[in-house]
């Protein structure tokens, strides 16, 4: 397990998050992470206390989350999950016209089983400014959970690899 787990962050570095992937690394990236996916130690993983902190995003398949067509993201994308409290914060610095501009989406949780969660969208923050989100939904079903790695599936197919 941990040399799968070594390997995918390598992959996962090399592919720029999922910013400059090619074919054949996504394809090993996938095949490491349904493996790591049968492996996974916490089988309840939103019950687990390890859920709770705030991970980096090392790779995603999400185009959205990666800022393909909109402001470019630098430094770490963080995710903070407090299931406890049903909260949830992406949080990420994007570059506006040479400035480095904090932001963040501020997020409920209700969870639909022991490993899977709806997610509503609140609140969106870009620097000083904040706003109400629209209405918008998603779905995080986390497949594999341990002391440092958490491996997560999206509603709409895409997948995340994420570190404390």
């Amino acid at each position: 397990r941990e040399s799968l787990k070594k390997e995918l962050l390598q992959l996962s570095t090399e592919a720029k998050r999922g910013l400059s992937t090619t074919p054949e690394q996504k394809e090993k990236i996938y095949d490491i992470f349904t493996k790591l996916e049968s492996m996974n130690p916490t089988k309840k993983t939103l019950k687990s206390p390890l859920v709770n902190a705030a991970w980096s995003l090392k790779y995603t398949t999400s185009e959205s989350i990666l800022g393909k067509g909109g402001l470019p993201r630098v430094g770490p994308q963080l995710q903070v999950i407090d299931v406890a409290n049903l909260y949830a914060e992406n949080s990420e610095v994007v570059n506006l016209l040479g400035l480095k501009i904090p932001s963040k989406i501020e997020a409920t949780l209700s969870p639909v089983s022991d490993c899977q969660t709806d997610v509503k969208f609140d609140r969106f923050v870009i620097g000083p400014v904040k706003f109400n989100a629209p209405d918008l939904k998603g779905n995080l079903d986390i497949t594999y959970l341990d002391e440092d790695l958490r491996l997560t599936r999206g509603d709409l197919g895409n997948i995340f690899v994420l570190t404390r």
